[in-house]
Formats: C-alpha cells, structure tokens, sequence
C-alpha cells in the first residue's frame, strides 16, 4: 500500500472515530426529568364556590362602632344599611379558617414598586405588591379559586353577581351588583362597565394597566348596557366561558366613569397623556370599589389605606367587611420585603426571590418567630421568549430584523435551549429541593400538565453547537463568537439584546447566567435591564430581541388568560404580535398552536380539552415556543397575629396571594391587636369633607 493510500485510510479512520466520538456527544430529546420531591408545600381544603360566597340580603347590619359614632350619628354618612347594595356578597363563615372576625387592626407591606398615579384602567401603577388588588374591584373573580374543587371551577361571581347563556350561546347576560356604590358614594352602574370598555379597552390609544385589549376577549366581541345593572356580551363563539377567566383582575375592573369620562379626550380637550396623568399619586380623592381607599401618599415613603365606608361585602352575621382598618405599603425594596415581613417590622410577604429561602426558612424556624411560613406549589417560572414577528413589529433595524429571521429557525432556537444549563441556573438561586428544570410550556405539576407530550432538550453544548451550524452561523473571524452570514447585518457577530426586569435579583441572575452561558455557545448576548413599568413598555412595543419573563397565570391554570397561551390575536401574545399592517406572520406550528388554543376556548368538554393540552404542550416544547429556564415554589410570609388565612395559599396560580388569602375577611383576635395604625378611626375623604384621611 502506498504512503498516499496509508495516509488517506488513516484520515478515514480519524474521521469516523471524529464522527463517532461527535454523536456519541450530541444528546437527543426526551422527556424532562421530575422535579425533586418537597415535602414543605402546603395543600388546600377543597369546596366549592357556593361554599365560599352568596349575594344575599340579611335581616341587620353592623359595622365598627367608631364608624357609628364618629360618621353615622354626626350626619357624615347615612347608616350602613343604606351604604350597602340590596343584595351584598356574604362570605359563609363556614369557609373561614377562623371563623367571623373583629375590625380593628391594619397589616404592613412593604413593596420596591413606586406608584405612578391612580389612573390604572388607563394604564398605571400603583406600585404592585398588592395595592391594586386592595382598590380595585372586577367583573368576575379567581384568585380564591386555588381552593376550589376541579369539578366545580369557574369563575366566581363579583362586581357580576351573575350571568345567563342565550339558547345558541353566543349571547351572555350579565347582572350587575344593585345599589353598590364607589367609596365617594356614587353609584356603580353598567355606565361604569361600558366607559371601561368603550373609551379605554376599545379606545387603542388607552392601554389598561394589565393590558386588555378587545382580543382579550375575543375576536369580533361585543358589549352593551341593556339598563343600569344589566350588560349583554355577544361571541363569535359559542358559549366561550373562557373569558369569564378574563373578566377577572386586572383586565376588566372598570374605573369610576364619573371621575374619569371628564378628563378622556373623547369628552375633552386633554391629550391621551394628560388623560393618563390627570390622577397623581398625591390625589387623595380617587374613589375605588375595593376594600380600602388611599388617603396618604409620601414620594419614596408610605402609601396609606383606609376602610372604604361604602364596601359591598360582608360576612354572613351582617359585619360590613373589611375587618381591617388599615393597610399600609412602606415604599421600599422588593428584597426588603421578605427581610420586613421575617423581622416582624412587615406583616405579608410573597416570598418569591429564590435567593431568600434558606435564610427565611432558618429564621421562621425559631419559635420566637414573629411570622410563619408555608411553600406552595411551583408556580414560579421564568422562560426566554424569542421576538418571532419578522413583519415590523417595533420596527427592527437590520441586525434586528436578522436576529428575527434567526429566532424563526427552529435549529437556532433547538442550538439555545440545548445551551441552557438549567440545573446549574437553579442551584446559582438557591441550593437544596427549591427548584426544577424546566423545558418550557405548561408547568409540572399543574393540572393540564401531560410529561410524555413535553419534549426536553437536555443541556448538551456539543448538541447546541451542532444546531447552531446548521442554522448557518459560524465563527468566522475567530473571535469566539458565531458571525451572520455575509450580507447579513454585514456579516458582524451576532448581537442579541435580552430585555429583563431590574427590579428583582432573580431575574438579574438569571439574566448573568443565560450570557455566560451563551457566551460559550458562541453567541453575544447584550442585557438590557430596566425597571418594571420600563421594561413591560418596551416588551409591548416589540423593542427587543429575546425578553426574559415569569411566567403568567396562562402556563399555570390553562384556563385563565387562555388567549396568550398562543398569538391568537394580533396583540396577543407576549412575543409574537402584528406589523403596522396589523397581520401576523405565523410559523406553521404557531398556527397549530393557535387553533389547538381555540378549540380548547371553545369546548367544556374535560377529556378533550385535556387531550388538546397535550398536543398544545408537544407543539410548544418540540418546537422551542420559549426556553424554559427554572420553576420553583413561593412561599407565604404572614405575621402570625393574623387569622383567617386559607390553608395552602399559594403566592401566585389564579392571581396573587394577596387576593388568595381574601384580606377582607382576614382579621386580627382582639388580644394579638397592635398599635400599628397610623391613622386610627379615620375614613378615606367622604362627601363635602376634602381629601384624606377624615376623622
């Protein structure tokens, strides 16, 4: 045999062992691993809604007795018979953990939100950390529903305290709560619901603060006020019970029309801006159909609430809810918080920084402990969404529009996630059985939840960079870092900005690791991290290149928000939405994603709903919809003075803890009552009496 010979059987032979030793690297997909097992979450006591709820009327009423004296007999308010509606939601005491409770007392929160004003139905915040659960009221209701039985849940009735289908199903009536009114003591009338819908959901240049849009509720949807206390819906669909989930907080809790129709540009001479702005956070006469209703504001300080006199709920014994006078939000940070609410110097905290945990549970241990803390189920979950419109959304410039192209193919997103280190994300949080590798889609654990429908790419970096040649990127000027094809972007390296959220350490660290770790997949990932209401604004322009998100309610409960669980509409989804021209350029399995989406919205059929999850499921995880990066479980942090706290709370499923728990019937025992309130036997500003807090 010749030299030549030999020496072209030896590159063969080196070339098949290269080959070998290759696939013996790359790794296949397969299902994802099961979570660790975490004995330390809590479980709810099943019941149905009728258990929980009522709208009925009562013989007697009562209410505190400082109200009585101080605002009743002086001629300030009427009595509280006459403040309530004709049929009050009652709360069965049957229900309460603790039973009917005493008023008095006030709980502390502590958030790093800073409140933009008191417009939410146009858009802004107050801060979050529970402040917008406490003042706004919405159509339906479904954070309690984490203690609801499967067989029985639905939406519970609230501002709607109840609805009829017509005989085809495309018409729903909806019969308001009578005789309700808003804490200044106006009436709340269907003038109120259609306002919301007509000049700010329907009005595209009013965004609502959790962004409802007309597709939220269906394409082609209709609304109309048949009288004061009684509103007709009309689908396209039939009987699509879906978007009663829709009715629910934030995206239909109308505003008081009668406040804000005169400052609408409709019926003004305002710009959309000063409609938006024309309640400040330093305006204390905003009234609320919630809870409480603020009467002091300090920049950087204190929020305040107090008792709204005219609140529509009660318990089944005639007491006016709520039993707490007070809430107060120390303006703070997100991370001060837990620390507060562990010291004792914060009364509630949804512990949700993974990074907190295992010096939370240390101290919770104690028996000296002010507070008590109990995990939940793993709703927490973060995914890295690629921006899939390809058609102008945000208006992309050349490297944008080529990192777009490259998000559409499958190879390059296949190259991402198999580059995701997810057990070395997790321990970076929190070391011990916090957290889970997650693929993506529907969480673990959860109903819908089918693992044999859940394709998972391991991490496999040798995979990853296979993925990524096939999608044609190389490393051609030797930098380390894969480069676009000649004449694209001019062929520089590929640039991805990651849109993430500031104000919290878990997304700053996940953001750190997902860079590092690109970084040696061979792509350059610039973050781009700005503060909450920031970052959401540019999320909804389209202004980024991949944006890191917690998961929402959607990927948790299936049938809340099922709309975004796929672009259904043009303004839908949170990473794919319409061009200028108001189309959507879907890819094939986005298209399948989006009828098998719609199918579920349609049918009340269990098994087949459950059996279009799982394709929902295979299609969204195959096909790398998101990279899934962790999940894990949140914690309730509450100062043990309190009572009536449901068993099993979870931080977030439905909506957040602090409608879980329900905090108008929570209450303080007499002997564990402190001396916390700041603005003891005060109301919020009542007719003719001015702004803040009125003795």
């Amino acid at each position: 045999m010749s030299k030549h010979a030999i020496a072209l059987s030896g590159a063969s032979l080196l070339l098949s062992v290269s080959l070998i030793a290759t696939q013996a690297q790359t790794v296949a997909p397969t299902t994802p691993p099961d979570p660790p097992t975490f004995a330390a979450q809590g479980t709810p006591n099943f019941v149905g809604i009728s258990d929980i709820q009522e709208f009925k009327a009562l013989p007697e009423y009562h209410e505190p007795s400082w109200v009585t004296e101080k605002f009743v007999d002086t001629g300030k308010l009427p009595p509280v018979a006459e403040r309530l509606p004709k049929e009050p939601l009652v709360y069965k005491a049957s229900n309460m953990a603790d039973g009917i409770g005493v008023y008095g007392d006030v709980m502390r929160h502590v958030i790093g939100g800073r409140p933009e004003g008191w417009n939410y139905s146009a858009g802004q915040s107050q801060g979050w950390g529970g402040i917008d659960i406490g003042l706004s009221e919405c159509l339906t209701r479904t954070g309690p529903l984490f203690e609801v039985k499967a067989d029985e849940l639905a939406p519970m009735p609230n501002l709607a305290m109840s609805w009829d289908w017509s005989e085809d199903g495309h018409e729903l009536t909806m019969h308001l709560i009578e005789g309700a009114k808003w804490s200044d003591g106006e009436p709340f009338t269907s003038d109120d619901v259609m306002f919301y819908w007509n000049d700010e959901v329907l009005d595209p240049n009013v965004t609502p603060l959790n962004g409802a849009t007309p597709e939220t509720f269906g394409e082609g949807t209709t609304l109309e006020a048949l009288d004061d206390y009684t509103i007709k819906w009309t689908f396209k669909d039939v009987r699509p019970e879906q978007y009663l989930y829709q009715m629910a907080y934030g995206t239909f809790c109308p505003g008081p029309a009668h406040l804000l129709r005169p400052q609408h540009p409709k019926y003004s001479d305002n710009t959309y801006e000063q409609f938006k702005n024309a309640f400040p956070p330093e305006y204390m006469s905003m009234p609320t159909m919630g809870a409480w209703a603020p009467v002091t504001y300090r920049p950087d300080d204190i929020i305040v609430l107090r008792r709204n006199p005219y609140y529509w709920k009660v318990d089944d014994q005639g007491n006016q809810l709520p039993y707490l006078d007070e809430l107060e939000y120390r303006l703070s940070t997100w991370a001060d918080r837990d620390v507060q609410a562990v010291a004792g110097t914060g009364d509630f905290s949804n512990l949700e920084q993974a990074e907190s945990y295992v010096e939370a549970l240390k101290r919770s241990a104690d028996p000296s402990a002010p507070a008590r803390l109990a995990f939940g189920a793993r709703t927490i979950g973060y995914t890295l969404y690629p921006n899939l419109s390809a058609n102008g959304w945000g208006e992309p410039d050349e490297r944008g529009q080529a990192v777009r192209e490259l998000n559409r193919n499958l190879d390059f997103r296949q190259a991402v996630t198999s580059a995701v280190d997810r057990q070395s994300l997790g321990e970076a949080l929190v070391k011990g059985p916090f957290t889970a590798i997650y693929p993506g889609g529907l969480y673990a654990g959860t109903t819908y939840y089918d693992k044999d429908s859940t394709v998972y790419y391991p991490f496999s970096l040798e995979t990853a960079k296979e993925h990524l040649k096939a999608a044609g990127l190389e490393d051609t000027d030797g930098n380390g870092f894969v480069n676009f094809p000649a004449g694209t972007a001019g062929g520089g390296d590929v640039e991805i900005t990651l849109l993430a959220n500031s104000d919290y350490a878990t997304d700053k660290n996940l953001v750190e690791g997902v860079v590092a770790q690109m970084e040696r997949l061979g792509l350059r990932v610039i973050p781009n991290t700005l503060a909450g209401t920031q970052r959401d604004a540019t999320e909804q322009s389209g202004k980024f290149d991949w944006t890191i998100r917690r998961n929402q309610s959607e990927l948790i409960t299936v049938v809340k928000n099922t709309v975004a669980l796929a672009p259904t509409g043009p303004r839908i989804s949170w990473h794919h939405r319409a061009g200028s021209d108001d189309t959507l350029d879907l890819l094939p399995w986005e298209q399948e994603m989006v009828d098998v989406v719609n199918k579920f919205i349609a049918t009340n059929d269990s098994e087949e709903r459950i059996g279009l999850m799982k394709q929902y499921q295979k299609l969204y995880t195959e096909n790398v919809n998101g990279i899934g990066l962790t999940q894990y479980p949140g914690a309730l942090i509450i100062n043990k003075r309190f009572a009536n706290i449901p068993a099993g709370t979870p931080i977030f499923m439905f909506n957040w803890a602090e409608d879980n728990i329900i905090r108008e019937r929570v209450f303080v025992p007499k002997d564990k009552q402190s001396d916390f309130e700041l603005f003891p036997q005060t109301l919020p500003g009542v007719p003719g009496t001015g702004n803040g807090p009125v003795s």
